[in-house]
């Protein structure tokens, strides 16, 4: 390995360097506005700040500032705030004290706590309002719409044809597990048409299934490109919103209808049912759908509207609904903004929780932990789509970093925050020898979840 990075090019070594800045830039944000909710929370209540630091390790500059030492350290891994009095022999007269933090309140203590990572979501909530306000759509996926579940079917595709049913997940392609949407569409697109065997859970069993990707042409640029599909990439007629005074309104279309046939021909995926909608302005079309387990016939017509194709004027049929973009967001107007952040920043939290959860479930591989060599690499991609795409990428990060350090592991905030919980029970703190083996072992678990995720950039690092 060390012959590949000294075979390097200049270029290749520019691109590294570029991603070793963004990585320090994306980190720093991620970990001074961790550090400053914890600094506030202490000034607030009271407590003296020693040291506000930016990396930990040894100190490579720093300036005193009144009471407080405000350093950037070595390692670019994290930060820390040190409290004057975090131990009890520290302030030792009634003044020192009302200064010192293990001779606050509980609530004080664990309020000093917890907003580090309460920090660490405001900011992607100021991320994610700011993104709305200026009237850009937001992604906000649900678990669902990332896992490789096969929502709906392209009639006569490859994955049709092969047997692929509505509902069946991909669990391995070519006997390599996958548990992402991205995964399995990666695989499809560098298979250059060749067959591909997937393992599908169809309920109690799995299935393996050989499918060859069909060629289709795009156009990119300008250009025309080939890509490969399997027929499972559509998304599933299933209405998410009826827009008010639409057609589809006044025919009795509600949310949540999942649309089975027009006009007597059973339809399976969203483009199916927009192009006979399309191709029929001003025409009535008989449809039958799928209500709270019945199937209720509706009849709408749909509305001209004129549109450009291939550069002629013609119509289309419009009925005011929508249904692929339901982890889309967006916002009317800055005021919509502040509460559809709100919306964001939970929706994205709860991916990251419910992802956390599976992933020590064993539903979803441990591979897909990453460390600073993903990040730095994420940053680096990042960067290249513009300062907007690094945004969203602090956001996330920032919301993944608040989720983790909530785990209740000794030596993280939330450990901390366990520790307080229990003395609130016992009405005592543990006992130093209880505190210190739990830190022992909070750092031991920490240590390697941290080696683990630097393995796994390194195999993704050899195997590029």
């Amino acid at each position: 390995m060390l012959s590949t990075l000294f075979a390097w090019s200049p270029d290749t070594i520019w691109v590294f360097v570029q991603k070793a800045w963004w990585f320090l830039l994306v980190l720093g944000v991620l970990v001074s506005f961790h550090e400053l909710g914890h600094f506030l929370a202490a000034r607030w209540i009271g407590v003296k700040v020693l040291k506000y630091s930016i990396g930990f390790g040894p100190k490579l500059m720093g300036r005193q500032v009144g009471e407080t030492e405000y350093l950037l350290s070595a390692v670019p891994l994290g930060g820390y705030v040190k409290l004057f009095g975090e131990e009890e022999t520290d302030a030792i007269t009634p003044e020192e004290q009302k200064r010192s933090f293990v001779h606050q309140p509980l609530l004080s203590k664990m309020a000093i706590v917890a907003a580090g990572p309460g920090f660490n979501f405001l900011l992607a909530y100021l991320i994610f309002s700011g993104w709305l306000a200026t009237g850009a759509p937001l992604f906000v996926p649900t678990f669902h719409d990332l896992t490789p579940d096969v929502d709906a079917l392209k009639p006569g595709s490859p994955a049709d044809l092969a047997g692929m049913k509505t509902g069946d997940r991909v669990i391995r392609v070519n006997d390599k597990d996958i548990s992402s949407r991205s995964e399995l569409f990666d695989a499809v697109a560098k298979s250059n048409g060749q067959a591909m065997t997937l393992d599908v859970r169809r309920g109690n069993q799995v299935k393996t299934l050989v499918i060859t990707p069909a060629p289709s042409t795009i156009q990119d640029n300008g250009k025309d490109v080939v890509v490969y599909r399997l027929g499972i990439e559509e998304t599933a007629p299933v209405i998410t919103a009826v827009m008010n005074g639409s057609p589809a309104m006044a025919a009795g279309f509600h949310d949540g209808d999942r649309v089975l046939t027009i006009e007597g021909q059973e339809i399976q995926t969203w483009s199916q049912m927009t192009g006979f909608v399309k191709d029929s302005p001003n025409r009535p079309l008989h449809f039958q759908v799928q209500r709270e387990g019945l199937i209720v016939p509706l009849v709408v017509t749909p509305a001209a509207d004129k549109s450009t194709v291939d550069g002629k004027t013609v119509e289309v049929g419009k009925i005011g609904i929508s249904g692929p973009g339901r982890s889309i967001i967006r916002a009317s107007n800055p005021l919509t903004a502040t509460l559809y952040g709100l919306q964001a920043t939970w929706g994205w939290t709860e991916l990251t929780a419910i992802g956390i959860y599976k992933m020590l479930a064993g539903e979803i591989s441990s591979k897909n932990i990453g460390g600073p060599l993903t990040i730095a690499n994420m940053s680096g991609e990042a960067a290249a789509q513009g300062m907007s795409s690094v945004a969203f990428l602090i956001a996330i990060l920032s919301i993944n970093l608040g989720v983790l350090n909530l785990l209740p592991i000794p030596i993280l905030d939330g450990g901390h925050l366990l520790f307080f919980a229990i003395e609130a029970i016992l009405r005592k703190p543990l006992g130093d020898r209880q505190r210190e083996i739990a830190q022992q072992v909070g750092l031991l678990l920490l240590v390697s979840i941290m080696v683990f995720a630097f393995w796994n950039d390194i195999e993704r690092l050899i195997s590029h």
